[in-house]
């Protein structure tokens, strides 16, 4: 006998939030949602610099779990922006963003949480889970990401193999002293220029590339980076450009070869085959470092999911909400 697959829960308000200060001028928004009393989750996301999908809220039974949404330094309703050219990029790092997390569960009282996201939400959760695994219940993780220097170069140089138009024009957009140079470092001296006509510009050709990477996704949301209002595109960018080529401060291979601190951890390691984003092999690798992490593929799912990727996600946060 089939059985209905589980569908996302009723959209709901948060019944607290606000901005928690973090120093260096910084106030990270957050925000608490479903049972105040809950099993404790956070959720973190992507981008770098993506900001709170509120969505994400539907993921969770409202009636088991506290859901505590942020936004990471510089993006979302957190202050300042870094789509102010103003805003000083110095205190917004890898380090600053594990501060924060740990910093807002203390000011939440919150003793344990799971830490469910993904992209580049995987890689900070992972980064803090290896930093504070007693303060870790569970993890969930969708689209996973190491952010290690092949990762950064198999998106932005390698898919080109794969996607040489769209890579082109990629390229074309930077000066031309800088087209056989790293791109990253190429837009991210975009992105710092003083003209606001040419950091507008850079963040839309970044987005571009962003968008052709998904532009197979038919099943999941395909289109979607082009489509963010100018101001958040702007710190989007701008954030993801900074992390990517300072490879997040990360020393390469340091989150696998630290898997060991996740050891006793219960994990679902969620997927898609034609992720070409962050193809499988990531999660491949990190699944076999780590012994109490099941990885779940969706032979149907990019990077940005399909309605399978969904139903994998809706049945692990219900696994661990018993």
């Amino acid at each position: 006998m089939e059985t209905t697959p589980p569908q996302p829960f009723p959209d709901i308000e948060p019944y607290a939030h606000g901005l928690l200060d973090v120093g260096d001028g910084n106030q990270v928004y957050w925000e608490t949602s479903g049972a105040p009393a809950g099993k404790a989750a956070l959720v973190v996301h992507g981008g770098p610099g993506g900001g709170g999908r509120r969505g994400a809220r539907k993921m969770f039974d409202p009636n088991v779990y506290r859901i505590v949404l942020f936004d990471q330094r510089g993006c979302g309703e957190s202050l300042p922006s870094a789509a102010d050219p103003s805003t000083d990029m110095a205190h917004n790092t890898t380090e600053h963003l594990l501060a924060d997390m740990e910093r807002l569960r203390e000011h939440l009282g919150i003793d344990r949480w799971l830490l469910y996201g993904g992209s580049w939400g995987s890689t900070l959760i992972l980064a803090y889970a290896e930093r504070y695994p007693e303060r870790v219940s569970e993890i969930v993780l969708v689209a996973v990401t190491m952010t290690r220097p092949e990762e950064i170069d198999w998106l932005y140089h390698g898919l080109a193999r794969l996607l040489p138009g769209p890579w082109e024009a990629f390229r074309a957009a930077v000066p031309a002293q800088d087209s056989d140079d790293n791109l990253v470092a190429a837009y991210d001296r975009l992105m710092s220029n003083p003209d606001p006509a040419i950091r507008r510009q850079a963040a839309q050709d970044w987005c571009v590339w962003e968008d052709a990477v998904i532009s197979h996704e038919t099943l999941g949301a395909p289109g979607q980076y082009s489509a963010k209002p100018d101001t958040t595109m702007l710190a989007f960018v701008r954030i993801c450009t900074h992390y990517f080529v300072n490879i997040a401060w990360l020393e390469d291979g340091q989150l696998l070869r630290d898997a060991d601190r996740l050891a006793g951890i219960p994990a679902i390691l969620i997927h898609g085959r034609l992720d070409l984003a962050s193809p499988l092999g990531t999660a491949w690798e990190l699944a076999e470092a780590w012994p109490t992490a099941e990885l779940r593929v969706v032979d149907d799912s990019g990077h940005t999911g399909s309605p399978m990727f969904h139903t994998e996600i809706l049945e692990a946060l219900a696994c661990f909400g018993r």
